[in-house]
């Protein structure tokens, strides 16, 4: 018998590949509806432009009563990512809702790429790069999205 869980994750599947949102990518990992690899492609016009960035997305048996546990795979430099790669967003969080799916969550993170809050941080160097040298936060994310081509 298919949980429910599986059942929400197996329909979050199937509209993410009839309608995918631009820059977004995302499937079960080998057969493992509650398990899945997703790729963001950096936004156009953007400092993060022609990225392509990794990430897991582990979901349990309350899924969609609680949210995913989703760390990027991909090396990044973003004020609302920790180093381990997990993500500091509050739809990941305390704003979690079960209207959320995979597509929105993705999408979520995609905006936050473009979009940081550095009064949250979780790397605390470059949100202090974003507030004070935007210059210097942006070559750092290029040299983030050359090492995304690996």
């Amino acid at each position: 018998m298919t949980s429910p869980a599986r059942k929400r994750l197996l329909w979050d599947f199937k509209r993410l590949q009839k309608d995918p949102p631009v820059g977004i990518s995302g499937a079960p990992l080998d057969n493992n509806i509650m398990h899945w690899n997703a790729v963001i492609f950096g936004p156009d016009d953007t400092p993060w432009d022609g990225g392509t960035f990794k990430m897991t997305l582990q979901f349990t048996e309350d899924y969609p009563n609680k949210p995913p546990v989703v760390r990027f795979v991909s090396r990044m430099f973003h004020p609302n990512i920790y180093a381990d790669g997990s993500i500091c967003l509050d739809i990941l969080q305390n704003q979690w809702s079960p209207i959320y799916d995979v597509a929105a969550v993705l999408t979520s993170i995609q905006s936050l790429l473009c979009d940081p809050n550095p009064d949250s941080p979780a790397n605390a160097e470059a949100a202090r790069l974003f507030s004070d040298n935007v210059r210097e936060y942006n070559r750092k994310v290029r040299e983030i999205v050359e090492l995304s081509y690996v």
